[in-house]
């Protein structure tokens, strides 16, 4: 079988981005809005590789909720997708890649699974790690990208790097699921640990291989519902009996953590998952008292603020280090530094 010359990207599109309420919602979450940028998180997504000869058009997996949002405004970048697939109900990582594999053919050709919602602000730098893990790729390695740590972070995953077996590519010694402190503290020093950023490289193949190793009835499951599927025009329909029968597990616990020929690219590339206020505001351009402001909002003699409205007037006088957010008819207040406890607020709203 000829080696394709394109790789296959594949665009996640089916989280919530509940940290970001109450502008991020099931109807509208994260992907969906212009949280960092005039376009949207998916719009930026689906860019870094938009006409580019070395990436063919994108598979995305997305909520059927969203399939019209996601479809306008990919048009609005003259972006199509090559499938939209789907999904009839969330199950995780996992099974959402396996629809794409099976989407891309299932054969040889590589895939760039990359997440929705997350900034990368330098793209040639993701664009060179590609490069340098695609040969061993294609000879059915399976590769992550780690993102060079800056601050001993707890809420993130780890890879420790292992010996180079390639410029620019290292074996994984192993996977650490969101480490205390201390552990994050030794790992930062160690060097050779890197965050897990969840954007991954693989033939279709190797990772359906190692799908039905690991994981065999989650295979089946989503090889019959894309089997059952119904087709419109590039949309896909996985059957959604077929698809509940497997079992949901997010790609590192079913697949990464398990194989035994995985590597990692390391890359500075500029990446935050974007997964609360806090780091929404490190992000943003701050004025001149360290506040980012969108929206209808009007700060004086205010600090360290971040405050954004898409309806009513926020009027903020004398105050620092507040995260207010206004959407709808909910406002959000929580001390800045403390926006991981929006999730507190979700579950009691829970009916």
């Amino acid at each position: 079988m000829s080696e394709p010359t394109q790789i296959v990207p594949v665009i996640l599109s089916g989280g919530s981005g509940a940290r970001l309420w109450p502008m991020s919602r099931p109807e509208s979450p994260k992907q969906l809005l212009a949280l960092t940028a005039d376009e949207t998180m998916l719009q930026l997504t689906a860019r870094r590789t938009a006409n580019d000869l070395r990436y063919a058009a994108p598979i995305i997996v997305a909520n059927g909720a969203h399939a019209g949002e996601i479809e306008a405004q990919l048009d609005h970048i003259d972006c199509r997708a090559s499938a939209l697939i789907l999904e009839p109900l969330a199950r995780n990582t996992a099974p959402a890649i396996a629809l794409a594999a099976i989407a891309a053919g299932g054969g040889n050709a590589p895939i760039l699974v990359m997440p929705s919602d997350h900034v990368i602000k330098n793209v040639a730098a993701l664009h060179d790690a590609v490069a340098a893990a695609l040969p061993l790729v294609r000879e059915g390695w399976l590769a992550t990208f780690g993102i060079s740590p800056d601050a001993p972070e707890t809420g993130y995953g780890w890879i420790e790097g292992g010996e180079e077996i390639a410029p620019g590519v290292q074996r994984v010694a192993r996977f650490v699921e969101k480490p205390p402190r201390e552990k994050a503290e030794a790992m930062l020093a160690a060097g050779d640990h890197y965050w897990n950023g969840g954007i991954f490289l693989f033939r279709a193949d190797a990772f359906l291989d190692a799908l039905g190793t690991y994981e065999p009835d989650m295979l089946t499951a989503a090889q019959a519902s894309m089997k059952a599927a119904r087709l419109e025009e590039n949309r896909i329909y996985p059957s959604r009996d077929a698809f509940a029968r497997g079992p949901a597990n997010s790609i590192d616990y079913a697949v990464m953590e398990r194989a035994q020929r995985v590597v990692v690219a390391p890359v500075d590339m500029g990446w935050s998952d974007v997964g609360s206020w806090d780091a929404l505001h490190s992000l943003s351009e701050l004025d001149a008292h360290g506040n980012v402001h969108r929206g209808n909002v009007l700060t004086i003699e205010s600090r360290n603020c971040l405050v954004r409205s898409d309806g009513p007037r926020i009027a903020m006088v004398g105050v620092d280090d507040l995260i207010v957010v206004a959407s709808g008819d909910d406002i959000l207040i929580v001390p800045r530094g403390s926006s991981q406890d929006v999730k507190k607020l979700i579950e009691a709203m829970k009916p």
